[in-house]
């Protein structure tokens, strides 16, 4: 049977006249990848047994033409953690864990700093964001450390809501699941997704790692928008390992197999690869999401409850449950929506930096195979928003900026700020005095140092450009610097 065959295998589910389908879906992505201006798209759309959609649009890079197909390689960014939490669905199969293991049964490094929770965690919290640790995404990306490392770190980390109280979206808790996971079932934690999923799927363009996405051709490569409007290439990020929160790099073509998946309840060309109890489970809705952060009622506007399972959005729309998650990696946009009693599946990938463009693109392809009317222009929905969202942004720099005074000057000679600065999390960050310039590094990042008011510096270059260290003082020398909310204190 040929590969294109393959992904036309049937799953449980109403079959569709040929009346039924819409005739306009392409012209659909077509229009939303015009509206956003993104260099390329491609989008994969599973109906019943029908693959209704599986095209790409534009270009791989800009300025070295390459048309975007279905066999187009983009990062998966988040929708990675989806492969982690079927995994681990997987794994409970087995009996090598359960969801409601605790943590330490599976991982002995991992601790929390706050004892109540670190006696209580399970698999479940560190799955569904409820761990009531913040985001803390600067302890993996561009981090200097592994995987290991990065676990045994998280004991430093303060909690910022109490355990199982709140939702705080936290990539660092679901690589430690995928740790977990890894020791459970007794090999790599992408040996394990590779040999129980993507190969059992038939995904065979599908990887794990960026070292091996960087052996596959028909890459796409990642762009940003200017401040001027215009499109840029932008550098890739490269994991240096693979990452159970974000490193998978598949196709529109692959997605095919992993949307019918879901859709089948485990299944994959009528042979079972994870139970329906504990796929449907990593779906289902544990953590809400509040609809009081302005963030999250703007995504979800038509949204009456948004809920966090296990890597999977659970929300509403138009009286129908949907179930989606997004991925964003350096210079891409990537979103995988379900509609599973309507045996509905998409899945859209784009090479254009933190776009809304797969979720204007996703829920104009909802409204039409769904019917919906009237139909709303999620373009124009979305591109306001985040007009709105640059400008709020814009709005307050300037306010920082007329809030500055000028005329201060660093308390301190600039050597005296020179040094080491450590955090048990963190790790260190030095200062450096150069040719009469401060010098930041930490982590991955560098940047020179101009002085912003007082003892405050602003970075102003790299990822951090504009953004402010604080040092502080005593005794005519600065003893600790403030940075992305971290105090680092200075090393003897």
């Amino acid at each position: 049977m040929t590969r294109s065959l393959l992904l036309l295998v049937a799953l449980a589910g109403p079959p569709l006249a040929a009346g039924e389908l819409p005739a306009d879906l392409d012209a659909v992505a077509a229009r939303s990848l015009a509206a956003w201006k993104a260099p390329g798209l491609a989008v994969a759309v599973v109906k019943g047994t029908d693959t209704v959609l599986l095209k790409g649009y534009g270009t791989t890079r800009l300025g070295a033409a390459g048309p975007v197909t279905p066999q187009t390689v983009f990062p998966m960014g988040s929708c990675t953690k989806a492969l982690t939490a079927a995994l681990l669905a997987g794994l409970a199969d087995d009996g090598k864990l359960s969801f409601d293991d605790p943590v330490r049964k599976h991982l002995p490094a991992f601790r929390l700093a706050d004892p109540a929770a670190d006696a209580k965690v399970t698999l479940r919290d560190l799955m569904s964001h409820r761990t009531g640790a913040a985001a803390h995404d600067f302890l993996w990306y561009h981090a200097p450390w592994d995987r290991v490392e990065l676990v045994r770190r998280i004991q430093y980390l303060p909690t910022s809501y109490p355990f199982r109280g709140g939702y705080e979206y936290s990539s660092v808790m679901v690589m430690a699941a995928g740790q977990a996971a890894a020791n459970a079932g007794g090999a790599p934690w992408e040996d394990l997704v590779r040999d129980r999923l993507t190969k059992p799927l038939g995904m065979a363009n599908t990887v794990l790692t960026s070292s091996a996405a960087a052996g596959v051709t028909g890459r796409a490569a990642g762009h940003k928008l200017r401040p001027d409007g215009t499109v840029e290439p932008m550098p890739e990020y490269v994991l240096t390992e693979a990452n159970p929160a974000g490193s998978a790099f598949t196709t529109a073509a692959d997605a095919v197999a992993w949307l019918r998946f879901h859709l089948d309840d485990g299944r994959h060309a009528g042979k079972r690869v994870v139970s329906a109890v504990n796929l449907r489970e990593t779906r289902t809705a544990q953590t809400p999401m509040p609809r009081t952060d302005p963030e999250i009622a703007a995504v979800y506007p038509d949204s009456a409850r948004v809920d966090y399972a296990m890597g999977w959005v659970v929300y509403d729309y138009r009286g129908r449950e949907v179930v989606a998650h997004g991925g964003v990696m350096d210079g891409f946009r990537t979103l995988v929506l379900l509609v599973p009693k309507e045996h509905l599946g998409i899945a859209l990938f784009n090479n254009l930096h933190h776009t809304k463009l797969n979720l204007a693109a996703g829920h104009a392809l909802l409204d039409r195979l769904l019917d919906e009317k009237p139909a709303r222009d999620w373009d124009a929905y979305y591109l306001k928003l985040e007009a709105t969202e640059r400008a709020e942004k814009a709005a307050a720099q300037t306010a920082r900026d007329q809030a500055r005074d000028p005329n201060t000057r660093p308390s301190l000679a600039l050597d005296q700020y020179a040094g080491t600065y450590t955090h048990p999390a963190y790790g260190e960050a030095t200062v450096a005095l150069k040719d009469g310039t401060l010098h930041w590094t930490w982590s991955g990042f560098a940047s020179p140092l101009a002085h912003d008011q007082d003892d405050t510096f602003r970075a102003t270059a790299g990822h951090h450009a504009g953004q402010r260290i604080d040092f502080r003082t005593r005794a005519s020398r600065a003893n600790a610097l403030r940075f992305i909310g971290v105090v680092f204190d200075r090393k003897p």
